[in-house]
């Protein structure tokens, strides 16, 4: 929810009115809606037919409004855009959001405060605002520790513009929902040179 209440929270008027929307296969998608909430926006969520039935369901008990759309989190994601462009809703993204990114960095400062020793954290990477918000709050605290990526080998978009430096579009076949995703994205690249 961290980062969904840092970015919402930061949004001017004039982008709350409209409502916001974003796509997501669930985890994104409520942390959206919970700070939608919060905040007494509209969050609207579009996300894969076929996603995860209690996902949707939070989604839905958090007071966001669910679009089904296409099969894979990218399909929701382009259907998500062009609803934006369509309607004037204010489009997040679920990796290219500075204060999305600093949000769910914090969780990092927690680790760090519970395990002051810690040399090594591992996080999955989807979109990649986790791995990005790790890597800047680990090491901007203690520059020696290491930070573990882990893509899906089915979804290797993320890790593929990393090693080659570009922003790279690849075969999505994963099950693992949190991870399912088609293509790099560009704000989040730059935090690997830093881990």
């Amino acid at each position: 929810m961290r980062g969904g209440v840092n970015l919402v929270s930061q949004l001017a008027e004039e982008e709350r009115r409209p409502g916001v929307i974003t796509a997501s296969t669930g985890n994104h998608g409520q942390s959206i809606a919970y700070a939608s909430g919060l905040l007494g926006v509209r969050a609207i969520i579009v996300v894969p037919e076929g996603a995860n039935p209690g996902k949707v369901e939070s989604i839905r008990n958090l007071g966001g409004e669910v679009i089904f759309h296409g099969r894979t989190f990218d399909d929701a994601r382009k259907h998500a855009e062009r609803l934006s462009r369509e309607e004037g809703y204010r489009y997040i993204h679920s990796a290219n959001e500075p204060a999305l990114i600093a949000g769910v960095g914090t969780y990092t400062l927690e680790i760090i405060q519970e395990l002051s020793d810690v040399d090594v954290i591992i996080v999955l990477v989807g979109g990649g605002s986790g791995a990005c918000g790790t890597c800047i709050a680990a090491k901007g605290i203690n520059p020696r520790i290491q930070v573990i990526a882990a893509q899906a080998a089915e979804a290797p978009a993320a890790y593929l513009s990393w090693k080659e430096g570009r922003i790279v579009e690849a075969p999505n076949k994963t099950e693992a929902e949190g991870l399912a995703t088609q293509i790099g994205f560009e704000l989040p690249q730059p935090s690997s040179e830093i881990c």
